[in-house]
């Protein structure tokens, strides 16, 4: 049986990655070394629970919402279509998506940027509409990806789109890393750590190939 091709859309992790503007760095160290008294390395990480590719949590908008260690896992897991915005302006809207594609979808992932800024933080990303979320929820979506670092502009203080996940309960992943993925139909797996208290998680997320 022929392997499945693996598209591994994670951000690299590490203290020089770019961040949402006013968040603490990402730290790396070893607390202890292989040598004469030791026989393995030992390492410490301190970074913000939103770093890089991501899951927002429910709590994360909803001071009554679940934190990522009590998150179901089935919407992190499983057939998503990937669907090319990157055309749309400041934010994605209805009529920049191909709605007959997402039909019958359960999870979308949303690509916008021609290639993604690995090397320094984006403050003009695209955002997704709130109307846009509304329609997918009723659609029958239960996850929304984006390669943007978030759903709403950096400077909203309304969080419009967020808070139309949460009218849904659904639920959502940032910062993907969808530089060479055509559009289409996949498996998705980017499951959050179970994160006691945290509004959100740092993900490995991949896309696999669908079996034919």
């Amino acid at each position: 049986m022929r392997a499945r091709r693996i598209w591994d859309i994670s951000q690299r992790i590490h203290p020089d990655i770019p961040l949402w503007p006013g968040e603490p760095p990402v730290e790396v160290s070893r607390h202890a070394e292989m040598g004469p008294d030791c026989p393995v390395n030992i390492g410490a990480m301190s970074l913000p629970l939103h770093t890089g590719t991501h899951g927002d949590a429910p709590l994360h908008y909803d001071p009554a919402g679940i934190a990522s260690d009590q998150c179901e896992l089935e919407p992190y897991l499983g057939p998503c279509i990937v669907v090319d915005a990157r055309h749309a302006g400041d934010s994605v809207r209805e009529n920049d998506l191909d709605w007959a594609a997402i039909e019958g979808a359960r999870r979308v992932v949303i690509r916008t940027y021609e290639r993604f800024p690995h090397e320094e933080w984006d403050s003009d990303f695209t955002a997704i509409s709130a109307s846009v979320i509304a329609r997918l929820r009723d659609e029958g979506v239960q996850l929304i990806g984006t390669d943007a670092p978030s759903l709403d502009p950096e400077t909203s203080k309304t969080m419009d789109a967020h808070h139309e996940v949460k009218a849904g309960d659904m639920r959502i992943l940032e910062g993907l890393v969808l530089d060479d993925v055509p559009p289409g139909e996949y498996e998705l797996i980017a499951l959050p750590l179970a994160i006691a208290g945290a509004d959100a998680s740092p993900v490995r997320a991949i896309l696999r190939e669908l079996t034919t």
